[in-house]
């Protein structure tokens, strides 16, 4: 192990396409050895994704089709952060969930916060713990995929073995639900649903002249 870790520093920065949803740019990063290599990052809003629990410990999951992967799965309801810059996570959580799975609820904490893929982007995940749920009105907007997407509620300990055998792969959910194990509402020290999120990517939002809630 070296002495002195290496400073990583940025000495060209182009962008290479920039979307309403994304952005891409190519960095040319000073490297170890002395050279530097070119890596290419996707910048991103950032999203949100909701542990919805019952009282009876099982979990609201939303079945969508994803064209990427080209088949429908299991997933927590989640959605990315809205374009505007002016809300916050945890009213974007509160949307989404609504949104998805018809439900509100009363009680929310931060459950973790995850880097999905810190190879090539910087988009963070806010994954909220939500109880004390409620029905409310489901958005009459849904479009899309969403039409087609149908609500399950799965039970805990059935959540968990559906991880371990490989139905359910999203990463959001897989580490969400696991996570989601080690906590109860009376021993978890849990973050609140305002708590700071210091990660949380400002690149994307920056470029397009957005503030960031």
């Amino acid at each position: 192990m070296p002495d002195v870790l290496h400073d990583f520093e940025t000495v060209t920065s182009d962008v290479v396409y920039e979307g309403p949803i994304f952005a891409v740019r190519t960095d040319e990063v000073t490297m170890p050895g002395g050279g530097t290599a070119k890596r290419d990052i996707v910048e991103h809003d950032g999203a949100v994704a909701v542990v919805a629990m019952n009282p009876d410990g099982a979990i609201a999951m939303v079945n969508q089709y994803r064209h990427a992967m080209g088949r429908r799965m299991l997933e927590i309801p989640a959605g990315l952060m809205d374009h505007s810059g002016a809300e916050t996570p945890h009213a974007a959580a509160q949307r989404e969930l609504a949104e998805e799975t018809g439900l509100g609820a009363r009680e929310w904490h931060v459950l973790v916060d995850l880097a999905p893929s810190p190879g090539f982007t910087d988009e963070m995940v806010r994954v909220f713990l939500a109880t004390d749920l409620r029905y409310c009105h489901i958005a009459d907007y849904q479009e899309d995929e969403e039409l087609d997407m149908t609500v399950e509620w799965i039970n805990m300990p059935d959540a968990v073995q559906m991880v371990l055998s490989g139905e359910i792969v999203n990463s959001t959910s897989v580490a969400a639900i696991l996570a989601a194990t080690m906590v109860t509402d009376d021993d978890a020290p849990l973050r609140t649903a305002d708590a700071p999120w210091p990660c949380r990517p400002t690149a994307f939002a920056s470029r397009k002249g957005r503030p960031v809630e």
